[in-house]
């Protein structure tokens, strides 16, 4: 978990997963964009593959999330191969009493899987902290090896906000 806490931000950072890890990204320590092998499912998306926004945990059970429209997922590698995304995370001012929380868009390995996808609510084991309009950034580790490199963010545009009106990307 990062110390310092982050507003409407694009984050970019690269990872290397091994065979069957599972890791996140944690925007505002409460929404997470899933890290996972899928590589060479055929099966349809769930919100638990690579590039998914994972779902609440709501009365023992997932609900909700948002699927990645395509599986792009690489092959595992040993320390070779590096997948790389970016990721915002944006718009937490009032509308109608209601935050707009959730991605603008999410680029897994390159590929576009995630478009104006809103979140009801925290993602599971999200942090236990309240939303604000600045958070910190929490990355997953406790599924299997994964390893993260050259993690770079910067502040959204205040007019990008405004047309977009909140909405996230990894």
């Amino acid at each position: 978990m990062t110390d310092e806490k982050f507003g409407d931000i694009e984050l970019y950072l690269e990872f290397m997963l091994a065979k069957g890890s599972n890791s996140g990204v944690y925007l505002h320590g409460l929404y997470e964009v899933q890290i996972f092998d899928s590589y060479g499912s055929t099966e349809p998306m769930k919100s638990s593959d690579g590039g998914g926004i994972y779902h609440q945990w709501i009365n023992e059970k997932g609900v909700g999330g948002s699927a990645p429209s395509r599986n792009a997922s690489r092959r595992p590698a040993n320390g070779r191969v590096i997948r790389s995304g970016s990721a915002r995370r944006a718009s937490m001012r009032p509308a109608r009493r209601r935050r707009t929380r959730g991605f603008l868009r999410v680029l897994f390995n390159g590929l576009s899987v995630q478009e104006n996808v809103e979140s009801e609510g925290p993602t599971r084991a999200h942090l236990e902290i309240p939303e604000a309009a600045a958070n910190p950034i929490m990355l997953q580790g406790d599924h299997g090896p994964v390893a993260f490199k050259n993690i770079y963010w910067r502040p959204l545009r205040a007019d990008h906000r405004k047309i977009t009106r909140g909405v996230c990307v990894l």
